[in-house]
């Protein structure tokens, strides 16, 4: 694959680099010119190489600063002229540059935001509110895949699609239990849970999660035993943008047979659509831990009236065996779907992984997971879990939201719980959405044109879908997914210190009562909150 070039074509001297800086920021007046040009001088004495790091420094002056910022921004809600861009962005190739921006931007009073990806729901990644800088983790993407121990070391900038296919290169029965789109990043996915298709055989991403390299506040290089047991707990699934700058991570590997089946059904409301859902919410959380079946929901055009739109449910599935076991469990358990052989396709592991996403067409070579490029769209997305069945009568309720004016890409994803899930206790790690949960619901509706009126006649139907489903999910708190961000829940203050009640309108819905350890943790190895976003785990230190 050839890599996306993240440098200039004219190496520019370091210094050069801090006057074009300093100039750019002529009309913000002397004290910020000089700061900036310290915060860029600092980078050099303390990198330790000053070639080195300048080849990996973008500053507003510089002619690639918007193709770097622009690779890995995923909502393009959050590319606009008025969206406040970052200061300088630092492409690490090195720890030591990493140290080296942590150490400056605390002297010179910048935030930091972490990029692994660009995926984050609300661009928290790579926007702030106040003056920043992005470290773009994009040059430290290593894959080390150790087929015979059956574990791997992958640093934070790599994407899952790139896991998958260095795990294929090794093993055809080994895998590893993360989502489904193959540009997420490795480093926010982690950190936030990573949940996929094998979640109810093992468990999420953050389970298998066995050692991590991370760069503390004070720029200090620490893995698992070095950083104690509470701040590696707290970095797989509490956001470990909020502890540090995590560059690698060690992971269990699953088995699984070298032989998977997988199907997708559709079904419209004339052909049973509400009843099939319903028993759906009572199937697929409860049956055998090897068989998993998502289930989405969008509006289509009616086959039978021209012009008229209705509801379809897709049935995905992935079963960990051949098809003939397949149709026997699925007759067993869900005959009312009506799954028969010619339904289902075998195929590896690696071939379900391209099966999948949508955007992926049937006929691709297995290195188009490699691929880091994708479009940025323009969406809003919130979650919910379900704990009890939702009533028939309020899913033809929820069928009504999808002909509203805005639902044309409105997506409802529920995703089954149960299995291994139910084994895991809520206190193993941050994400506690474990027993008692049956499914996962995920909203999300894209609209074509950034435009401001626009946006928020989208959001605007976002939260009147949300309100709508509030008797029917889970309750106090109404539990959210980390990953599926949603600023609506709550934000901090853009000052150091944000109140515990105040976190915890966004913080308990993530983290149910572990919200109350990963501040606990915040507080010893970051007190004075230097690692901080809109819903970054606060410290409740005042020092």
């Amino acid at each position: 694959m050839q890599k996306h070039k993240m440098k200039s074509n004219i190496p520019i001297p370091l210094l050069f680099l801090s006057i074009l800086f300093s100039f750019s920021w002529a009309a913000l007046g002397l004290t910020h010119q000089q700061q900036h040009h310290s915060f860029l001088q600092c980078l050099n004495r303390h990198s330790g190489d000053a070639n080195s790091i300048s080849t990996v420094i973008y500053t507003q002056t510089n002619s690639s600063f918007s193709s770097v910022l622009e690779f890995s921004l995923r909502n393009a809600r959050f590319s606009t002229p008025n969206t406040l861009k970052p200061l300088v962005i630092v492409t690490p190739s090195h720890v030591s540059h990493i140290q080296a921006t942590i150490n400056c931007s605390r002297t010179h009073g910048l935030q930091i935001r972490i990029r692994s990806g660009g995926h984050d729901y609300e661009g928290l990644s790579y926007v702030s509110q106040v003056p920043f800088v992005i470290i773009d983790l994009i040059n430290l993407r290593s894959i080390d895949v150790d087929a015979e121990n059956k574990t791997a070391w992958i640093q934070s900038g790599a994407t899952i699609g790139e896991l998958y296919y260095r795990i294929a290169e090794k093993s055809s029965t080994l895998a590893f239990p993360a989502g489904i789109c193959p540009t997420v990043g490795v480093g926010g996915h982690f950190s936030g849970g990573g949940y996929g298709m094998l979640m109810r055989k093992y468990g999420l991403a953050a389970d298998q999660i066995i050692d991590a390299q991370l760069v503390d506040v004070n720029g200090k290089f620490l893995d698992k035993n070095s950083m104690g047991e509470d701040l590696f707990w707290a970095i797989r699934g509490g956001g470990a943008a909020s502890f540090g700058v995590v560059v690698a991570w060690k992971v269990k590997l699953v088995p699984v047979p070298s032989t998977l089946t997988v199907f997708t059904v559709n079904r419209t409301l004339k052909e049973n659509g509400t009843m099939l859902v319903h028993k759906w919410q009572s199937v697929a959380p409860k049956i055998h831990e090897d068989l998993y079946i998502r289930l989405f929901l969008r509006a289509v055009n009616s086959s039978q009236q021209e012009g008229k739109r209705t509801i379809q449910a897709s049935f995905v599935s992935l079963y960990l065996g051949r098809a003939d076991e397949l149709v026997d469990l699925m007759q067993e358990s869900f005959p009312e779907l009506g799954i028969v052989k010619e339904d289902c396709i075998e195929m590896s592991w690696i071939q379900s992984i391209m099966y999948f996403p949508s955007d992926i067409p049937e006929d691709a070579p297995l290195e188009i997971l490699l691929n880091r490029t994708g479009s940025a769209g323009i969406f809003k997305g919130k979650s919910d879990y379900v704990t009890q069945t939702i009533p028939e009568t309020a899913l033809e309720g929820l069928w009504q939201r999808f002909y509203e004016d805005e639902t044309e890409s409105l997506e409802i994803l529920f995703s089954p719980y149960g299995g291994n899930m139910d084994d895991i206790p809520e206190t193993e790690t941050p994400y506690s959405h474990r027993a008692g949960i049956l499914f996962n619901i995920h909203y999300v509706v894209g609209w074509s044109e950034e435009d401001a009126s626009e946006s928020q006649r989208y959001i605007n139907f976002m939260r009147r879908l949300y309100r709508y489903m509030e008797p029917y999910v889970s309750k106090s708190p109404r539990r959210a997914y980390m990953n599926y961000r949603d600023l609506d829940l709550g934000t901090n203050n853009n000052g150091p210190y944000t109140s515990y009640k105040q976190a915890s309108k966004w913080g308990l819905p993530y983290f149910d009562k572990n919200f109350n350890r990963l501040i606990h943790v915040k507080t010893l190895v970051d007190p004075t909150n230097f690692f901080r976003h809109q819903q970054s785990i606060p410290s409740l230190s005042r020092g």
